[in-house]
């Protein structure tokens, strides 16, 4: 089971994370749009600290393409995410980041809040290499970072539904981790608000690690 926390704040916490058995590392990038954006040359240093085998995310809310082009070129990441509501930015522009930088994976967030988001992951079948179902409030300009669940049952039927690896996000942590991977099945789950220390901008290892045992333990 691969496990991916967001948002780590620097080089040393990605090293500290990377020895409690995290898979994929996030940081989110940015000019300051949005709340705890990095600078491409801080996320950058963050992504060279990472050891062999551990895979470095690039995200983006923008939904500008030249925006989330620009992230991929600064910061040179394994994955770019992208963030932005799903009417905000479409298939077809997706497609084309994927064109611009075939050697970066695509992860592309799924607002799981109605039936249509299974619609909205076939989608993607072929053009993302990546899905994260996550939690959305319709209206945001962005997918996730709401530290609530979603309905699993839908989760589990875009499983069911793509052959395209799913992460899980959306209001994980360490209590109800291995309850979602039960319910939903996925290749990889997500997590940032409930490992979040209590200042909200760095990690709480503890948190942190008792999340990676009880995810590996059951997938």
């Amino acid at each position: 089971m691969l496990t991916q926390i967001y948002e780590v704040s620097g080089p040393e916490e990605a090293r500290r994370l990377a020895d409690l058995g995290v898979d994929n590392m996030g940081v989110l990038v940015g000019l300051g749009a949005f709340p705890r954006e990095r600078p491409s040359a801080e996320a950058r240093a963050t992504f060279e600290a990472l050891p062999s085998g551990k895979l470095s995310i690039a995200l983006s809310l923008s939904d500008d393409p030249d925006e989330v082009a620009r992230v991929v070129r600064e910061t040179s990441p394994a994955i770019i995410h992208i963030g932005a509501a799903i009417e905000l930015f479409s298939v077809d522009q997706t497609r084309a980041i994927k064109r611009q930088f075939p050697e970066t994976q695509i992860m592309r967030a799924i607002p799981v809040v109605g039936e249509e988001a299974v619609r909205y992951a076939r989608d993607y079948e072929g053009v993302a290499d990546w899905l994260l179902l996550d939690s959305h409030d319709p209206g945001d300009r962005q997918i996730g970072a709401q530290g609530i669940t979603h309905d699993w049952s839908i989760s589990r039927r875009i499983v069911e539904a793509v052959s395209t690896p799913v992460i899980l996000a959306g209001g994980l942590g360490p209590d109800n981790v291995a309850e979602a991977i039960k319910a939903v099945g996925p290749a990889g789950v997500d997590s940032k608000t409930k490992t979040d220390s209590a200042d909200g901008e760095t990690k709480d290892l503890e948190k942190v690690a008792a999340f990676v045992e009880q995810a590996k333990a059951v997938g």
